[in-house]
């Protein structure tokens, strides 16, 4: 459990009872805290010292708003010193011309931070419906749960100021009231509505959330997007590249953080496939395991050594319409465990 974790390590005894209460809202925290980093990796830091913060400041909770509103506000505290200071993207915003094909991708980036996938097993189901909802709250500016984790989402999030990206994560993500959002940044009810405001104009401003409602983020069981997933899938284990450009979109994208190259259009995809992933010639090279990451489909990737064994390569994530996959985001790191796999 994260309390004991950080109790044993700052050397306190344990109240077993408030322990287990912070515990049950574990999860709900790292959404929070994933939505403002983008990262799963400090969104469990930043767990791991908002549960420190309240075990130190538990004499301080005396009930006047519930133990969830009071944790999420630590949460959120932890949070914004961090991000003012680390911003997370996709290729696609790093640069706005995509690369040429018959050139090799450029090198990893780690000097950029990337946006992370998150495994469906962390989103909560009940989340979805304990938004509390405000009578002043634009309806229109609510995003369902599997809405709020989709990388187009998260990567609209980047645009914004720490403190504006939390007050719109907090409002119109989590429902909750100005009054509430003001007392947790400590400003006026007046800024809070004003920061609200300002986000929100900058994401319609630029464009950033057009057609993120119908983004692939349908569940893998309708039928189209399983065909659609199972032709891609048996196609990329097949060597076949033909087969795997004839699911993609006319207009579809494919980038693989960490390096900032990325193609768009079927055709200088499967240029790219063609010329420096595929053509070995040994259709048994690679497995891909349908996986589910930021609330649509994801496959995770695999290669095989000359041994015979599975080496991970990470994860792609599918953006999934009617007509085809429109977005492939593939993020080469190996430590892919939480997205299943050979």
């Amino acid at each position: 459990m994260v309390v004991r974790q950080v109790a044993v390590t700052s050397g306190t005894a344990i109240d077993e009872e408030f322990a287990a209460r912070i515990e049950t809202h574990r999860r709900d925290l790292v959404l929070l805290c994933y939505r403002m980093t983008g990262s799963l990796h400090d969104a469990e830091e930043a767990v791991q010292e908002t549960a420190l913060r309240a075990w130190r400041g538990r004499a301080s909770f005396r009930g006047q708003s519930s133990l969830r509103t009071w944790l999420h506000s630590i949460a959120t505290r932890v949070c914004l010193d961090p991000l003012a200071r680390r911003r997370r993207t996709l290729p696609t915003a790093v640069t706005s011309v995509p690369a040429d094909p018959s050139a090799p991708p450029g090198v990893p980036r780690f000097d950029i931070g990337w946006l992370e996938p998150l495994p469906d097993d962390e989103l909560l189901p009940s989340e979805a419906g304990a938004l509390a909802i405000d009578a002043a709250a634009d309806p229109s500016a609510r995003y369902t749960l599997r809405e709020s984790v989709s990388l187009a989402f998260l990567a609209a999030l980047q645009a914004l100021p720490p403190r504006q990206r939390a007050v719109l994560i907090l409002r119109d993500v989590l429902g909750w009231s100005a009054a509430e959002v003001a007392e947790t940044l400590e400003v006026t009810v007046g800024s809070a509505n004003s920061a609200l405001h300002r986000a929100r104009r900058t994401l319609e401003a630029g464009h950033h959330l057009t057609g993120l409602e119908a983004m692939s983020l349908r569940r893998p069981t309708d039928p189209i997007v399983g065909r659609l997933l199972d032709a891609y899938v048996r196609a990329w284990e097949a060597d076949d590249i033909d087969g795997l450009v004839a699911t993609l979109r006319e207009d579809a994208r494919l980038a693989m953080p960490p390096t900032a190259s990325w193609y768009a259009g079927r055709r200088p995809i499967g240029e790219f496939l063609r010329r420096w992933v595929f053509g070995a010639g040994d259709p048994l090279r690679f497995r891909l395991t349908p996986t589910r990451a930021n609330g649509g489909p994801a496959v995770a990737l695999a290669e095989r050594r000359p041994s015979g064994d599975w080496s991970p390569l990470g994860v792609m994530l599918l953006v999934i319409e009617p007509d085809g996959i429109a977005d492939v985001v593939v993020f080469m790191d190996p430590e892919i465990a939480r997205f299943g796999g050979p």
